[in-house]
């Protein structure tokens, strides 16, 4: 005779839709006001030139021109030095 209860079917083994995140555009390609180019949870890229942040932390473009990645040190709020990295969309020459 069996000392163990059979188990039972999992319930809670649903997983969720991915949710898509990441680059959507990348760095030198064109983009116009209103497109979307990072979908992030948490600001790991910061806003920059051309760029505003959304309520859900996506990052999308206020001007037309070229997307550019960079890095900078910023002083955080306890005088600390930490690299972040921006978005920034550089207007088109004409």
């Amino acid at each position: 005779m069996a000392h163990k209860k059979t188990g039972g079917s999992a319930k809670s083994g649903k997983t969720s839709q991915s949710k898509r995140l990441g680059v959507k555009v990348f760095g030198g390609q064109f983009v116009k006001p209103g497109m979307i180019i990072v979908r992030q949870k948490g600001v790991r890229f910061h806003p920059g030139q051309g760029t505003k942040i959304g309520r859900d932390h996506t990052i999308f473009s206020t001007a037309q021109g070229y997307v550019q990645f960079t890095k900078k040190k910023v002083a955080t709020f306890t005088g600390k030095l930490k690299l972040r990295q921006f978005v920034n969309v550089i207007p088109k020459k004409s």
